[in-house]
C-alpha cells in the first residue's frame, strides 16, 4: 500500500493497492476511487461492533478492495484540519473520538477506558476513546493544525481542554485542577487541564471541533 495526504487545511488521503490489496474505512469517508475498488460492508462481530459505536464511531466498516489490478482509493477530512498517518504495528495508539478515518485491515479499533473517571469527565476527550491495536498503517483526523511532541518516560504536558488529539498507547492521562479561586473564575480557562505523561508520543490540536461550535454558537445568540 501506498498514499499521499493532500491539501490541507482540507486534506485527503489518497491511497493506491496492489490488486487483492484492502482498506477498510468508516461509514462515508471514502471521497473517490477506480471502478476496480469492490466494497463490503460488515460489523466485524457484535463485541466489535458495540466497542465502536462507544468509542464513537459507525457499528459498521466499510472494506475496499483492489480487483483484477492497482486501485486507487481517496478518503477526506470531515473537517478542516490535518490527516496523519500511524503504524500501529510499533504500538497502540489512543484516538480521540470519531479520530478515526481509515486503515489497513489488520488495525482493530477498540474502545479505550480512561482509568480514572476524572480523566475522562473533565479532561476534554470524554470517558472513552478509540484505541487501535495490530499491525499495519491508520489514518487520524485532526481539528486544525497538528503539534507532535515526544515524552520522554516521566515527562508530562499540560494541556487546555479539548487540545489533545492523540497520544501513544503508552501514555497516561489524567487532570488536574486549575490552581487559585481567581485563576478559576477570572482567568477563562475552566477548572482543569488535561496532564499527559511520557513516554509516547503527543499530538495536539489547534483548533477543537468543540471550541468552533461554542464560538459559532456564540455569535448566534
Amino acid at each position: 500500500m501506498r498514499y499521499e495526504i493532500k491539501g490541507e487545511p482540507l486534506p485527503v488521503v489518497i491511497v493506491y493497492l496492489e490488486s487483492g490489496e484492502s482498506i477498510k474505512c468508516e461509514k462515508g469517508a471514502m471521497a473517490w476511487m477506480t471502478p476496480n475498488m469492490q466494497m463490503s460492508t460488515g460489523a466485524g462481530g457484535i463485541g466489535k461492533a458495540f466497542g465502536r459505536m462507544f468509542s464513537g464511531e459507525s457499528m459498521f466498516q466499510n472494506t475496499y478492495t483492489a480487483v483484477g489490478g492497482q486501485g486507487m482509493i481517496a478518503f477526506a477530512s470531515s473537517f478542516p484540519g490535518s490527516i496523519i498517518p500511524v503504524d500501529v504495528s510499533k504500538g497502540d495508539f489512543i484516538v480521540q473520538k470519531s479520530g478515526y478515518l481509515a486503515s489497513d485491515t489488520s488495525v482493530e479499533l477498540s474502545v479505550a477506558f480512561q482509568k480514572k473517571l476524572g480523566a475522562g469527565f473533565f479532561g476534554g476527550e470524554g470517558f472513552i476513546m478509540q484505541r487501535l491495536h495490530g499491525t499495519g498503517m491508520a489514518f487520524i483526523e485532526i481539528d486544525g493544525y497538528v503539534v507532535e511532541y515526544e515524552l520522554q518516560a516521566g515527562q508530562q504536558l499540560l494541556v487546555d481542554t479539548g487540545y489533545l488529539a492523540a497520544m501513544s498507547g503508552s501514555c497516561s492521562m489524567d487532570i488536574q485542577t486549575v490552581k487559585g479561586v481567581g485563576n478559576v473564575l477570572f482567568g477563562g480557562e475552566g477548572l482543569f487541564n488535561t496532564v499527559v505523561t511520557g513516554p509516547g508520543k503527543v499530538y495536539l490540536q489547534t483548533m477543537p471541533i468543540s471550541n468552533v461550535a461554542q464560538a459559532i454558537h456564540g455569535m448566534s445568540t
